[in-house]
């Protein structure tokens, strides 16, 4: 296996005003061919749950493992009992760009489940990505349902940006056919200043000391790469919330994301 170069260089630039309803963590833009990082505000090197994210690294393993062959396969039957709080999208069969696209948990889990704990530690391992625990709750025994959200699986925005640099480049320690079939999952979020934004989102809650989730306090993650005339870049937004909020975390990371953009890349001379 090929080892995977980090991004390094960080260099700090002045904050942006964020959305009342939040903190700004981390916002992060690195260039993926040099490995250099364009721009970091904040934290950018803690780590924390990935939530949804995962499921980019996710498709990359099944689709390296022969799980997912296709963006239309397998399509799994959805049964009752499985995670379904995500409404009707997630209560019906579901292939692979479906899983992507609604951000389906217990697509994530049938897959976790196929490849087990100790394949994805070492994906996860080879991939640089975060601390590779696939341990779960303690005493749970829940890692293949759950690692990821909440729980012992952490990254940091700036490992997010290294493992997406290796993605887009087709550096990871996989097969071509796994980047590029994990790529082709990944939606288009937006638009802005002429960039066009490939990204996921992702929100959990931290846990406090007694176990319980502080939902006032929500983490939204938005990862991914933009495009404009050729020049492309590796993107990473981490907020917290400062209260609870009805809408997902994630969702409006993005969206906050896609506004700054004009202000965040035009000193960059990108």
């Amino acid at each position: 296996m090929r080892a995977i170069l980090y991004i390094a260089g960080i260099l700090g630039l002045a904050g942006f005003s964020t959305a009342a309803w939040a903190k700004d963590i981390c916002t992060l833009i690195a260039d993926p061919a040099s490995r250099t990082v364009l721009l970091s505000q904040g934290d950018c090197q803690t780590r924390v749950t990935p939530a949804s994210t995962f499921k980019v690294a996710l498709a990359v393993m099944a689709y390296d493992a022969g799980f997912i062959t296709s963006p239309h396969d397998p399509k799994l039957p959805f049964k009752e009992g499985y995670a379904d709080w995500g409404g009707a999208a997630w209560r019906q069969d579901t292939d692979p760009l479906m899983w992507m696209t609604n951000s389906t948990v217990w697509f994530s889990q049938r897959l976790t489940e196929q490849l087990g704990a100790e394949t994805l530690t070492a994906y996860a391992t080879q991939l640089g990505y975060g601390n590779a625990d696939f341990s779960g709750d303690p005493d749970q025994n829940n890692g293949l349902k759950r690692a990821w959200i909440s729980s012992s699986l952490k990254i940091s925005p700036l490992e997010q940006a290294g493992f997406l640099a290796g993605l887009i480049e087709g550096k990871l320690p996989v097969s071509a056919e796994a980047m590029d079939g994990a790529i082709g999952l990944v939606q288009q979020g937006g638009t802005a200043d002429g960039w066009t934004l490939w990204g996921k989102t992702g929100s959990a809650y931290p846990r406090l000391g007694d176990g319980t989730l502080d939902r006032a306090h929500g983490w939204g993650w938005y990862v991914g790469w933009a495009e404009k005339a050729g020049r492309r870049v590796v993107f990473v937004r981490l907020a917290q919330d400062e209260e609870r909020q009805p809408v997902s975390a994630g969702l409006r990371a993005r969206d906050d994301l896609i506004a700054d953009w004009p202000d965040l890349v035009r000193p960059l001379a990108l």
